[in-house]
């Protein structure tokens, strides 16, 4: 049977009761639905959905950095990459787009990525989505790269202005990365979940959000809001009821091993 909101696990106070922050999030997530107004929704979650902070960016392209250090002749570069990520995490965002500027295009695969995540973290920061979409789609599109990596780029593209784009535009970017096991299942299904709600097709919705609720390799957080979607379509994604309701403390009495 498909389970209610009431009966997902979100945070709770020593009393048993819902924070105020869940309550009020439920109430509106509720009311969204209720609404089939998707679009709310996701420009209420959208940025809690998929984000990553810029200091994971930035460590990020310093790995693949520091990984192209078997070419000679980096050393400057690598010493202007230290400094931007610096800058970065001092939130000096101006000094960062002016110091990876002359490294966007840079010949060596590494080099070139480290700066354009930092670029795109900075103007996410400064409120220049369409420029940080663009060098997302920038890393996405290179194929020197690792397909992990590319990936991670399309779903930050994506999510970066997840609200402007087309449900079908998002569907179609995040294909493949919407089935469990890809490391990025969580949020690219999630986003895509959405996406289809916003479109009108419920169906896959629920089934997608159920799929995230089922999958105990996910953050609780994910799977938490997934069921509790799947709860308002009607979607059944507990397997074992019994189970479920022993694993939040909920076990009708007398029952047990």
């Amino acid at each position: 049977m498909a389970l209610t909101p009431q009966s997902t696990n979100t945070s709770k106070d020593n009393s048993g009761n819902l924070s105020a922050e869940d309550e009020i999030a439920m109430r509106e997530i509720d009311e969204a639905v209720r609404k089939d107004d998707a679009a709310e929704f996701v420009q209420k979650y959208g940025v809690m959905i998929g984000s990553v902070v810029t200091l994971v960016l930035a460590a990020l392209g310093g790995y693949l950095f520091w990984d192209s250090q078997v070419e000679a002749g980096l050393e400057e570069q690598s010493e202007q990459i230290v400094g931007v990520i610096d800058y970065a995490q001092a939130q000096d965002f101006p000094s960062v787009k002016e110091r990876t500027a002359p490294l966007l295009d840079a010949p060596t695969p590494g080099v070139r990525t480290s700066a354009r995540l930092l670029q795109a973290s900075a103007a996410l920061e400064t409120g220049e989505t369409t420029r940080a979409v663009e060098l997302y789609a920038q890393i996405a599109a290179d194929e020197d790269l690792p397909q992990s990596l590319r990936d991670l780029a399309r779903l930050r593209e994506v999510s970066s202005n997840f609200d402007e784009r087309e449900p079908a535009d998002v569907i179609a970017k995040l294909e493949g990365l919407t089935q469990p096991g890809n490391p990025f299942f969580g949020n690219a299904a999630e986003l895509s979940a959405i996406a289809h709600l916003e479109a009108g097709d419920r169906d896959q919705a629920g089934a997608l959000f159920a799929a995230i609720a089922k999958d105990d390799t996910l953050p609780e957080s994910l799977r938490d809001r997934a069921l509790q979607m799947t709860g308002q379509l009607g979607v059944d994604a507990v397997e074992d009821v019994e189970e479920f309701l022993e694993e939040q403390g909920s076990a009708p009495e007398g029952a047990g091993p």
